[in-house]
């Protein structure tokens, strides 16, 4: 059975393709744009979709199942997660937080969004992400 391997063809995307300045309909415009693109397949030398070097080969399993397994499916969770430069930023701020509340300085603030606790002074949920008004 061969299945696409989604989580290595958005890894290697992401991993070559600056978003800056890009919406997520504009990504996933150029994401697609980029895996119909023709590329030379390594053991014909024909043009071929490069759609086609991510379809990987795999038994079946034991119980007769053909679904694929999650490690092959791109992450979709929409889930707010900081990472690079900003994680640390996140993390400091969420420790921040949580000994303000700790002393009762601080008014309590909630997200627009998802309702996560936030300080007065947030400009985006340390939750969510969502930009505050």
């Amino acid at each position: 059975m061969k299945i696409f391997n989604g989580r290595l063809a958005t890894e290697d995307y992401m991993s070559t393709h600056s978003l800056t300045f890009s919406t997520p309909e504009m990504t996933l415009k150029k994401f697609a744009i980029w895996l119909g693109e023709q590329i030379k397949d390594s053991k014909t030398d024909i043009p071929t979709p490069r759609l086609l070097s991510y379809l990987e080969e795999k038994s079946e399993s034991k119980t007769g199942m053909s679904s694929p397994p999650s490690r092959y499916l791109p992450d979709i969770d929409e889930t707010f997660k900081p990472t690079g430069a900003i994680a640390d930023f996140y993390s400091t701020q969420h420790e921040n937080t949580l000994n303000t509340k700790q002393s009762g300085d601080i008014e309590k603030k909630y997200c627009i969004n998802c309702g996560g606790t936030i300080k007065n002074s947030s400009k985006f949920c340390n939750k969510c992400g969502y930009v505050q008004e």
